[in-house]
């Protein structure tokens, strides 16, 4: 893609010089990956990365194996077969169809870990993000960089097995994921940050951190710290009516960042949008698309370490 991107992009008015690659939640994640392989770290220029599930350590080459093994089976692919030959031969409905079914099949509450994603020492992952960072990969290159306020709200405001939550079973849910102490520790607090909070919503909020604030933050903090030009924001708007408690969720940003308000009739977190939303929305695409143009965004502040002051707020 990039290559093709070098290639061909002056054709269509761009500059093969200077390359942005960005996305979000899951594109997030294959962007960095992008930026921190050294197959194609040198093609890019500048880093977009919104919603990233940084809290997902890449997956394991024995677990991907073994969950592999099961989605073959799932399509009904003998051992031994031609792999890649059988999966191009089957239809796309059928191949998403399996995939559904393995991920109720390794579904555990709490986890919002798909059953397949970037493997640890596989093409494009061959280093963990942290040891990348470390080995300054991403020196140089100007990042913009993100969440949603209530990013896991998408994830667990519908599951009955996280609503119906205890404090007793989310410690034991977060035990899970991180030891007893960690949980013990996380859990209260977010706990004493939200007083009036149910165990659900305190779960939920650990997850937001855990699973992206915390990941983008760490990024954000060891890029600003190195001297190189870092943007971090916050997008806060929730809709006044919010029946199903969703807040800023995971993907919130999306009709704002695109001017796709009327592509998605019904949805709960654009109830009322109306002129206020549309400008909240010019507002947030200028300040992207500053930085993909230029590399800077305006008057706003780079991020200094550690420095919630200069977390742009959108809301």
């Amino acid at each position: 893609m990039l290559s093709w991107v070098q290639n061909n992009i002056a054709s269509f008015g761009g500059d093969p010089r200077t390359v942005t690659v960005g996305g979000q939640s899951a594109g997030a994640y294959s962007a960095l990956s992008l930026a921190l392989d050294p197959a194609t770290n040198g093609s890019i220029t500048r880093v977009l990365l919104q919603s990233g599930p940084f809290g997902l350590n890449p997956q394991d080459p024995h677990q991907a194996a073994e969950n592999a093994d099961a989605y073959l089976r799932l399509l009904g692919i003998p051992a031994g077969t031609d792999t890649a030959k059988a999966l191009r031969a089957l239809p796309a409905e059928q191949l998403l169809d399996a995939y559904g079914h393995l991920s109720v099949q390794l579904a555990a509450p709490g986890n919002a870990a798909p059953p397949m994603y970037p493997v640890l020492g596989a093409p494009g992952m061959p280093r963990t993000r942290q040891q990348a960072l470390t080995d300054g990969a991403l020196e140089g290159k100007p990042l913009l960089i993100g969440t949603t306020r209530d990013e896991a709200t998408a994830f667990f405001a519908f599951d009955p097995r996280i609503q119906n939550l205890t404090t007793d079973t989310a410690l034991d849910v977060l035990t899970a994921q991180v030891g007893r102490q960690t949980a013990q520790d996380v859990y209260q607090q977010h706990a004493d940050r939200l007083p009036q909070a149910t165990p659900a919503q305190i779960f939920t909020s650990v997850q937001t951190d855990g699973l992206f604030r915390s990941g983008s933050l760490e990024i954000a903090d060891h890029h600003a710290a190195g001297g190189n030009t870092t943007y971090v924001y916050q997008f806060d708007y929730a809709p006044a009516e919010d029946p199903y408690a969703l807040g800023a969720t995971h993907c919130a940003e999306l009709p704002f960042l695109f001017n796709t308000f009327d592509a998605y009739p019904g949805s709960p977190i654009l109830v009322g949008a109306g002129e206020a939303q549309r400008a909240l929305g010019l507002e947030f695409a200028t300040a992207v698309a500053e930085f993909v143009t230029t590399g800077t965004s305006g008057d706003w502040l780079p991020y200094a370490p550690a420095t919630a002051a200069r977390i742009r707020h959108f809301g």
